[in-house]
């Protein structure tokens, strides 16, 4: 195979140039198969403790704890009632009463010295503006504006009464408009009471004369 081997370089022994290279190619290949990469590809280091999550075993272990002493207790009330066979105790011989009554009475106690404190500074507070010197004022205004103004005060309410007034006094004079209207038709009427006094007093004067 040596005499069929074609080398790059000059050489006087085909051998000898063949084994170099075979030796140098296999260093090399070597040299390839064990370079370190300039960057490092590898996995990530994992943590055990992020991995166990030691917490939710600890409250795990816990809730299984809960169980099993609820479960005891559950069993134990079971046996005692098989014991005993099951005897109930239904006097109800207690009164009821709210747990946090003391609490609620407490706090209503407070709430009312409250209320009285707040009450107290309100009706001790003296009012930043006087309702008597606010009334006297008007009462200036009120002077000043009927010295100023064209028509008296409450012009319109006087109005109102005159016209009431004349309304009441026609309203009287149609009655005794009416009325009497009325009455000189019952004198006129013959036979009544009216017409025979007139007709006396025509045969006094004829009489007379």
């Amino acid at each position: 195979m040596h005499r069929s081997y074609n080398s790059i370089l000059p050489t006087h022994n085909r051998l000898l140039q063949k084994k170099w290279d075979d030796t140098y190619y296999n260093e090399h290949r070597q040299k390839v198969y064990t370079a370190k990469p300039m960057v490092d590809t590898r996995a990530p280091p994992t943590y055990m403790h992020l991995h166990l999550k030691l917490k939710k075993l600890q409250l795990e272990e816990e809730r299984l704890a809960t169980i099993e002493r609820d479960n005891r207790i559950l069993l134990e009330k079971m046996s005692y009632i098989m014991r005993t066979r099951g005897r109930v105790d239904n006097r109800n011989n207690y009164e009821y009463r709210s747990l946090n009554r003391e609490k609620r009475q407490r706090e209503l106690l407070r709430l009312t010295r409250e209320n009285q404190s707040i009450l107290g500074r309100i009706t001790q507070r003296k009012p930043e503006y006087s309702a008597d010197s606010w009334a006297r004022q008007w009462e200036d205004d009120q002077k000043f504006m009927d010295n100023i103004s064209h028509f008296p005060k409450n012009w319109w309410l006087m109005k109102e009464e005159t016209n009431v007034q004349k309304k009441g006094k026609k309203k009287e004079k149609s009655t005794i408009d009416t009325n009497e209207k009325e009455k000189e038709k019952e004198d006129s009427r013959p036979g009544s009471a009216g017409s025979t006094k007139v007709e006396d007093e025509k045969e006094e004067q004829k009489t007379k004369a």
